[in-house]
């Protein structure tokens, strides 16, 4: 692929004919069949495990995901409703995942293509975050420019990690690959000596709030960054702090709190428009389900903030 996914044409029925949803009841959340809500959302279940370098368990992530999402409560006590109402939700049954990664990223990057042209709001449960530069294709051709807020401990700027340039050590580095897209990273505390030199001659297009200068960060000058843009959302979960956050691959001290996570979405979502999502890098670990509810309600929260601002 040389560092491009192809965006392949599809008939406009393709989700309709060829994938199948999960019902209500088994799908995200777990809402009972008797409701019947226009969707304004499909949730996509995308395990890719390919490229992970330490702990593994991606591949199950998106499967304890939904499962937890069932014990969500469905009112939402900052909002005084219950958002899934207004918002409307399928999730699609989950489907065979090639082994090759060039194919992997085309299916997804068909999928959300598929999505978009029918104006629904695409929500990806990975899988580790190669896949990523997939998801965001389909929205480098539809948007003239294009912001991605990340939430990671990792930067993912090296041009390639043990040989694989879609690695998921690379995942930002690919979607920077096209040249209408920016960068605002939240929570970043592991980067390589590789990785600086492009950092540096990017600096016009990534904005990094690091980690270590958390109780520095200026939210107001991220308000100004994000103002009227057309953002992307990737959320890996190791940018959470590693005492809230154990279930990943590589977990990693210092890393947001689940309140400042949400005070940043909300932000995001007040003074943007989010267009897209994936939640990534979730490894449940057998036995401490509040891990994969965690990633459930952020999910859940995501979508409410960005329906309801």
């Amino acid at each position: 692929m040389n560092g491009k996914i192809e965006v392949k044409k599809t008939s406009q029925k393709f989700l309709d004919k060829k994938l199948q949803y999960l019902s209500n009841k088994n799908g995200f959340l777990g809402i009972n069949n008797k409701s019947n809500f226009k969707e304004k959302v499909i949730i996509i279940p995308f395990g890719l495990e390919k490229t992970v370098s330490y702990g593994k368990g991606t591949r199950n992530g998106p499967r304890e995901i939904i499962k937890a999402s069932h014990q969500v409560e469905l009112y939402d006590e900052e909002l005084n409703c219950e958002p899934y109402k207004k918002i409307g939700i399928k999730t699609l049954k989950p489907f065979k995942i090639h082994r090759n990664i060039d194919k992997a990223l085309d299916k997804i990057a068909n999928l959300n293509k598929e999505i978009l042209d029918k104006k629904i709001f695409p929500m990806t449960f990975g899988g580790e975050h190669s896949i990523t530069p997939g998801c965001i294709k389909p929205f480098t051709k539809k948007f003239k420019k294009i912001c991605i807020l990340h939430f990671d401990a990792h930067a993912d700027l090296r041009n390639s990690y043990n040989g694989e340039r879609f690695s998921h050590a690379s995942a930002i580095r690919r979607c920077l690959d096209y040249k209408n897209v920016s960068l605002i990273s939240f929570g970043i505390r592991n980067i390589s000596e590789s990785e600086i030199p492009f950092l540096k001659k990017n600096k016009s297009r990534i904005n990094i709030f690091w980690a270590k200068d958390k109780k520095n960060w200026n939210l107001n000058k991220f308000k100004k960054l994000i103002m009227n843009k057309t953002v992307y959302l990737t959320f890996d979960v190791d940018g959470l702090d590693s005492s809230i956050m154990p279930a990943t691959g590589t977990p990693e001290p210092g890393g947001l709190l689940w309140d400042e996570a949400l005070e940043i979405i909300k932000m995001t979502a007040k003074n943007s428009n989010i267009v897209g999502a994936d939640i990534n890098e979730l490894s449940p670990i057998k036995g401490f389900n509040s891990y994969n509810f965690l990633v459930a309600k952020l999910a859940y929260k995501i979508l409410a903030y960005k329906f309801f601002y």
